[in-house]
């Protein structure tokens, strides 16, 4: 398994996250044996808005999106948008780096598959989050304040 970084906004240029840890981490307690590439662009509002409606049809920015790939050696992308991680971060007294680290495990496990569409497959998904997080040494982003 192998991540590319892709620093697509400048604001992203002051978080130094070990995204290949990250990454490595959800995938070994995700159980996925599967090998390839996963492509981590730090994006801004604009590029994500943009990519959500066009995919989603939803006119808006959101704080990530996932893309899994049909090719062989991909896994697929995941796109952060830094201004709304950013605010959320800020509305849930949470670290920048700890609200994109999760983010990045929430985005990976959508490549793998996991969603949240309904509550069964939200808790599974959301228990892995937990599981992941907690090796990282980050409490349960689901724990009200």
């Amino acid at each position: 398994m192998t991540t590319t970084l892709i620093r697509q906004s400048p604001q992203w240029r002051y978080v130094s996250l070990p995204f290949d840890d990250i990454v490595a981490l959800t995938l070994k307690t995700a159980k996925v044996m599967k090998k390839g590439q996963v492509a981590l662009v730090l994006a801004d509002d604009a590029t994500i808005q943009s990519l959500n409606h066009d995919f989603r049809g939803k006119n808006k920015p959101t704080n990530v999106l996932s893309f899994p790939s049909d090719e062989a050696n991909e896994l697929g992308d995941v796109i952060l948008a830094f201004e709304t991680i950013a605010r959320e971060a800020l509305a849930q007294h949470k670290t920048l780096k700890t609200h994109t680290t999760h983010l990045i495990v929430h985005g990976t496990l959508h490549l793998l598959g996991f969603d949240h569409e309904d509550e069964a497959d939200a808790l599974i998904m959301e228990s892995l989050e937990i599981e992941i997080l907690s090796k990282l040494a980050i409490e349960n982003p689901y724990n009200k304040p």
